[in-house]
């Protein structure tokens, strides 16, 4: 369902230009553990290619080739040497170990089904060398939020960007919230001054509650160290935007 919102992914940087604390964070976890690093649902490498940079082993793992051909090309652009594999988060095998693998970005809820959510921490435990670090990072569901996508199409001004070759672009979202299966299912949409909806993509996204969240990781053969509400590793609390999550193997 989200393959047409990933195939375009010039656009997604300019919506999404990344950088700032979540690149910092990653960048000091990766430089903490050293070695050999993996990023499930890399993108096109917002997080990665600094961490490249720093002069770490990377390796990125995507689902969507449109979005991994712009990482590679972004990489080559500078002079990183990064591996990108295709392959899907949920179930995978790359044959060796890490010292730290990570998923950024609300990224890990593309995956819905709880026996999918469980493959993947399953997944990750097998990659993970002794003493290694799994790492993590998702919005904490707010009722008051997930209560108001009823379905209304409404601007994201927040989002909005300029495009070099379109001009200014505005984003609308019309969301509605599956509260049976956790899911907000979107339909976002791109318009210019001269034209409506260059681009419609759906996106739909899973909610992963505080108390279920370390169930599910211990599930996956995982143990949940420590969870922080933000980037600066501020403690974990119910007002909290975000929750960033340190795993071990269990």
């Amino acid at each position: 369902m989200d393959e047409a919102f990933y195939s375009h992914p010039k656009v997604y940087d300019l919506m999404f230009p990344g950088g700032g604390p979540a690149v910092d964070f990653y960048r000091a976890e990766s430089s903490r553990t050293g070695g050999r690093i993996l990023e499930l649902g890399c993108g096109t490498g917002h997080k990665l290619i600094p961490i490249a940079s720093d002069g770490h082993s990377c390796v990125g793992l995507d689902l969507s080739p449109d979005m991994l051909a712009e990482a590679r090309r972004k990489s080559d652009e500078c002079g990183v040497a990064v591996e990108w594999l295709q392959g899907d988060m949920a179930a995978f095998d790359l044959g060796r170990t890490f010292d730290l693998v990570f998923i950024t970005a609300n990224s890990l809820l593309h995956l819905h089904e709880t026996d999918d959510l469980v493959s993947c921490f399953r997944s990750v435990g097998r990659h993970l060398a002794p003493g290694a670090r799994f790492v993590f990072d998702v919005f904490n569901p707010s009722v008051k939020v997930l209560a108001e996508a009823d379905g209304r199409r409404r601007t994201r001004e927040s989002l909005s960007f300029t495009d070099p070759a379109r001009g200014q672009v505005r984003v609308d979202v019309a969301e509605t919230y599956d509260a049976l299966a956790q899911v907000t299912r979107g339909t976002w949409h791109l318009s210019t001054d001269s034209e409506e909806d260059v681009i419609v993509a759906p996106l739909e996204i899973r909610s992963i509650f505080p108390q279920e969240l370390p169930l599910l990781i211990s599930q996956g053969g995982l143990r949940l160290v420590e969870r922080f509400g933000d980037w600066s590793g501020a403690p974990f609390t119910s007002d909290a935007f975000l929750q960033v999550c340190v795993c071990e193997s269990g």
